[in-house]
């Protein structure tokens, strides 16, 4: 469903998602098409950000546009955990 649609469905809320589709602008990457997994309280919100996995994201749906900043910062280095 569009980020639109789930907006609606799930007012002023923050909603764990996979994202479905997106397209890259610049240093964003805008996320278009999204299957909402379940709803997620303010307070456990921060937890499930960082535990979320690959393809899915928490996102508060009072967000017009679902929006991640791309950092493509050369002094960071991430260790993929496998």
């Amino acid at each position: 469903m569009k980020w639109q649609e789930a907006r609606e469905l799930f007012p002023d809320q923050f909603l764990l998602v996979s994202i479905l589709d997106y397209h890259i602008e610049e240093d964003k990457k805008i996320v278009d098409e999204v299957a909402p997994i379940r709803p997620v309280t303010d307070d456990e919100a921060n937890k499930e950000f960082f535990r979320a996995k690959e393809g899915t994201c928490v996102y508060h749906t009072s967000n017009e546009q679902f929006i991640i900043h791309l950092r493509k910062d050369p002094l960071i280095r991430v260790r993929r955990m496998q």
